[in-house]
C-alpha cells in the first residue's frame, strides 16, 4: 500500500502533518537521493523504505539506490562497522583497496545529478571523492562513533572531508576533529507498517502456532540481528539467572541482511550454548513483520543486551506497542527510555540487574501496563516518522538557505 502522508492525522494529530506540508514547499522541484548498501535488514533500510516514499508525497523528489558489492566487500564493511564502534579491527592494503574500489566501480554506472545527496554509514562513504558536483552532501552516520578505531578513523576521515555535513543520532556521537559542521536527527518508525501496526491476540496466536512458539509460559524476547554488539549471548547467561525464579522461555527474534556475514556464525554458537535448556530456548530468523510484530507485543519482556547501540528501532517498536522494555544504558538506547517510567536501563555488563528486572516486570502485571502505556506515548510525541521527516526538512531547507 502506497501511504499518503494524511494517514498520520489519527496519529499525530492535524498540526504536525500540516506544518510538514507546509514546510516542503520550499524544495518542490528538488531531487534527493539517498544511498546505502542493503535494500534489506537493519534499520536504515526500514527508515528509508517509509521516509522516501512520503518525502515524494509530499511533492519533493526523493530516490533511494543501493551500493553492491561481492562477500568480500561485505566482510571488509562489516569490519568497518565494528572498527567505528570500537573494535581492534586491522585492514590490510588488498582490503582497503577493496573498499574504495567498489565504491569507484560503482560511479561509474549511476548518474548523480541531485540537488541533495545522503550517503548512509561507512560502506558507500567514498562515493563522494568520485563524483564532483556542486550539490550538498550528507553523510548520515546511524554508528556509535564515540570511540572509533584510531587507525580506522584516520584512514575515513579524509573521505569525510568531502561531505558538507555529518548527521548523527546522539550529542556523544560528534566527532571535535571533524571541521565540518555536525548535528543530530534521531532515528524513528513508522507506525503503519505491518510490523508496527496494531496486532490483535488472535492473529498473535495463530502466527505463534504456525511458527512453533508455544504460549503456555511467559516469553522474553529480543529481535535483533545476530550480532556480537547486541550481545546474544550475555542475553542467554541472563535468561539462565531469570529462570531460576521464573519458568519462562526466551525467543531470538533475529533477522539478518546481505552486508552483515557473521550472523550465521553467532547463531550456531548460541544454539550450542543453550543445548541444555531443552526447548526453552526459541529461534525464528526471517523477515516476517507480522510476527515481529506479535513476538513484540505479547511478548512480556523485550529485552535489548547491547554492548554497543547506535539507536535501535527494536526498542522503539517495542515501546510503540506497549511493551516493557529492560535494555542496556547505553548508545542511543537511553534517548528512547526514561528509566523506572517507560522501561528500565541497566547497566550492560550487570547481568543481575538485567534479570532483577526482568522478574519484576514477569511477577508485576500491573507495573508492566502503566510502563507501557507510557512508552507508547513517549514514542508518538518523540520517535514517529513525521518527526523525522520534519528533521529533514529543517535541514535541508537550511542547507538551501
Amino acid at each position: 500500500m502506497i501511504k499518503k502522508i494524511e494517514q498520520y492525522i489519527p496519529i499525530v494529530g492535524d498540526a504536525i502533518v500540516s506544518n510538514l506540508i507546509k514546510k516542503s514547499k520550499k524544495l518542490i522541484n528538488k531531487k534527493i537521493l539517498n544511498i546505502n548498501s542493503t535494500f534489506i535488514g537493519g534499520g536504515v533500510s526500514e527508515i528509508l523504505k517509509s521516509l522516501v516514499p512520503l518525502v515524494n508525497n509530499i511533492g519533493i523528489d526523493s530516490e533511494w539506490r543501493v551500493l553492491h558489492g561481492n562477500p568480500d566487500f561485505y566482510n571488509i564493511s562489516k569490519k568497518i562497522h565494528n572498527g567505528l564502534q570500537g573494535s581492534n579491527v586491522t585492514f590490510s592494503d588488498e582490503e582497503k583497496k577493496l573498499y574504495l574500489e567498489t565504491n569507484e566501480e560503482y560511479c561509474t554506472y549511476t548518474d548523480i545529478k541531485h540537488d541533495f545527496v545522503i550517503i548512509h554509514d561507512p560502506q558507500p562513504l567514498p562515493i563522494a571523492q568520485y563524483i564532483h558536483q556542486k550539490q550538498p552532501w550528507i553523510w548520515r552516520c546511524h554508528i556509535d562513533l564515540s570511540e572509533p578505531n584510531k587507525d580506522l578513523w584516520n584512514f575515513l576521515k579524509p573521505l569525510i572531508f568531502r561531505y558538507d555535513i555529518i548527521i548523527v543520532s546522539r550529542e556523544e556521537y560528534k566527532k571535535n576533529d571533524l571541521p565540518i559542521e555536525q548535528t543530530i536527527i534521531s532515528p524513528a518508525i513508522d507506525p503503519l507498517i505491518e510490523k508496527n501496526l496494531i496486532c490483535n491476540e488472535e492473529n498473535a496466536k495463530y502466527l505463534f502456532k504456525k511458527y512453533g512458539i508455544p504460549t503456555d509460559k511467559p516469553l522474553i524476547s529480543q529481535v535483533s540481528r545476530m550480532d556480537i554488539w547486541k550481545d546474544p549471548e550475555g542475553l542467554l547467561e541472563i535468561f539462565r539467572k531469570v529462570k531460576e525464579k521464573v519458568d519462562c522461555r526466551l525467543l531470538y527474534c533475529y533477522n539478518s541482511a546481505p552486508d552483515d556475514p557473521e550472523g550465521e556464525i553467532i547463531l550456531n554458537r548460541i544454539k550450542e550454548k543453550c543445548k541444555d535448556l531443552k526447548n526453552d530456548v526459541l529461534f525464528y530468523g526471517g523477515e516476517n513483520a507480522r510476527l515481529v510484530n506479535a513476538v513484540q507485543t505479547f511478548s512480556n519482556v523485550i529485552v535489548q543486551k547491547s554492548i554497543k547501540e547506535g539507536f535501535c528501532l527494536a526498542v522503539t517498536e517495542a515501546l510503540w506497542k506497549g511493551t516493557p522494555v529492560v535494555a542496556s544504558n547505553i548508545g542511543g538506547i537511553p534517548s528512547q527510555i526514561i528509566d523506572g517510567e517507560t522501561g528500565y536501563l541497566v547497566n550492560a555488563y550487570d547481568y543481575n540487574g538485567f534479570s532483577d528486572k526482568i522478574v519484576e516486570l514477569l511477577k508485576n502485571k500491573n507495573l508492566s501496563k502503566e510502563i507501557g502505556m507510557k512508552a507508547r506515548e513517549y514514542v508518538k510525541n518523540n520517535f514517529l516518522v513525521t518527526r523525522l521527516i520534519d528533521d529533514y526538512l529543517n535541514l535541508l531547507n537550511y542547507l538551501v538557505n
